[in-house]
């Protein structure tokens, strides 16, 4: 396993179409333990091959459980690494119903976050990492999670699904942190 680069936005990589996965062989084993070992290293709950470079419909997850707040309780929450990790190979969502915004983030667009309207509930079709096809039901986090990575495969990120006024002031941050890492290269 080895960590890989993780594409930054405005790489025009991130806008790319990702191929369907012919077949669930070693190299895609391999892919989906060197995304997992990515995601974990970057502090991630989610991860799409199109962040890493590769373009194929492969996303993999690790979404923490939903615990109710006690507001009493300003803890950070403890996340158990792997306890809800799942990889999905050609993920499709074939339903959705009800709607929620949530504040997102993305590792391809670091320090940036915002209020982005998804599905509340999808329904969705895949292969698991063994290849084995796999249909079912997530609401909450875990569906916020699956719409946006599967987004990822089909080149939009979380950016172009907000209103236009806050994604030119999203990019154009970006795009001076961006000219600034470039200046120190």
């Amino acid at each position: 396993m080895s960590l890989m680069n993780i594409i930054k936005y405005p790489d025009p990589f991130l806008k790319t179409h990702a191929a369907k996965v012919a077949e669930v062989d070693e190299s895609v084993k391999t892919l989906i333990a060197d995304m997992i070992e990515t995601m974990y290293g970057a502090n991630g709950i989610g991860l799409a091959a199109v962040q890493v470079g590769v373009p194929l419909r492969v996303i993999v997850l690790d979404v923490p459980d939903e615990e109710p707040h006690d507001d009493d309780d300003d803890r950070p929450r403890r996340r158990v690494r792997g306890k809800n990790l799942m990889a999905f190979v050609n993920p499709e969502v074939v339903s959705a119903t009800g709607e929620t915004v949530f504040e997102e983030g993305c590792l391809s667009l670091p320090g940036e976050t915002a209020n982005v309207k998804r599905a509340a509930n999808v329904r969705v079709k895949a292969l698991n990492k063994d290849g084995k096809p796999v249909e079912f039901s997530a609401e909450g986090l875990l569906a916020i999670a699956l719409q946006h990575e599967i987004d990822h495969l089909d080149g939009v990120v979380f950016i172009d699904r907000i209103s236009r006024l806050k994604r030119e002031f999203i990019k154009r941050r970006l795009k001076k942190a961006a000219a600034a890492r470039d200046q120190v290269l």
